[in-house]
């Protein structure tokens, strides 16, 4: 690319990260500002300084409660989504067969169609699914927290196991050779051979999955029937008024809500970066 074009390349796309950054920005800074203040000058003012809103949306919404909620549902969700996805990789990876695209395509259908076409039925299933009363409050698998693992990692999986299929295409046969001269058993191949060469993108997936995860509304609102078990975007709604909205009360819950993510994003920043980019130079 020529240098004039260089140039307008940078400040087009500089200008497209301020448009993407500034409300951003802008419910980070309204988070600091007390609404009262905002309702009398404007939200183009500066003043009104203050810490309450973190500390009332933090009791209001009871995000203590809620994150542990999140917690419990998004870790199980994310681990077995990356085992049972890497499992069905491995297969797809190092086995051909007649069914193999077939196989393949059945896991990537969970990814094609809306959650909104399957609420009914999933709805239904679930309310028969009887658990036992230390697993479920109400008896079945509604109302439980086994409700939200299970449906994220069923549509999950999909993707997951599409990108790590291919990730482990490019892994070299001649290893998997040496390994069979060794006597090395299929779960010691994948188990002890693959999932090291694999963690970068593995730790990629990760980070998506529990973005993915940990955001997800639509479900826990669906079949989770009680408040106390709601996850943390759920309580969101929690900072609502009746006949209003403290916007500036919203903004600081959802900075707080923000700050997991965002703390697991930097700390697998280094892996998720390699896990996209590595093989994309092979052949």
């Amino acid at each position: 690319m020529s240098r004039p074009r260089g140039t307008v390349a940078t400040v087009v796309v500089a200008i497209l990260a301020l448009v993407w950054l500034f409300p951003l920005a802008w419910a980070l800074l309204n988070s600091f500002r007390d609404y009262g203040y905002t309702q009398a000058n404007g939200y183009l003012s500066f003043g009104g300084w203050t810490l309450d809103n973190y500390r009332q949306s933090w009791e209001q919404g009871r995000f203590g409660l809620h994150f542990k909620n999140s917690v419990i549902i998004t870790v199980p969700a994310v681990l077995l989504t990356l085992w049972l996805s890497s499992m069905v990789a491995f297969v797809l990876a190092r086995f051909s067969y007649r069914f193999n695209l077939t196989l393949l395509g059945i896991f990537l259908a969970a990814n094609l169609l809306p959650p909104q076409a399957l609420l009914i039925p999933v709805f239904r299933l679930f309310r028969e699914i009887p658990l036992p009363l230390f697993m479920s409050d109400s008896g079945s698998m509604l109302n439980s927290f086994w409700s939200l693992i299970l449906v994220n990692t069923a549509f999950q999986m999909g993707f997951c196991t599409f990108v790590l299929s291919n990730y482990m295409k490019t892994l070299p046969h001649e290893i998997y050779e040496s390994a069979m001269l060794d006597g090395a058993s299929v779960w010691r191949q994948y188990w002890q051979l693959t999932m090291p060469l694999v963690r970068p993108a593995l730790a990629a997936l990760a980070t998506l999955q529990v973005t993915w995860v940990y955001n997800e509304f639509f479900w826990a609102t669906v079949l989770l029937q009680q408040g106390d078990k709601f996850p943390i975007t759920s309580a969101l709604n929690n900072l609502r008024g009746q006949f209003f909205t403290d916007t500036n009360l919203v903004a600081a819950g959802s900075v707080v809500v923000a700050l997991p993510v965002l703390v697991v994003f930097f700390a697998l920043q280094k892996q998720f970066v390699s896990g996209l980019t590595l093989g994309s130079t092979k052949g």
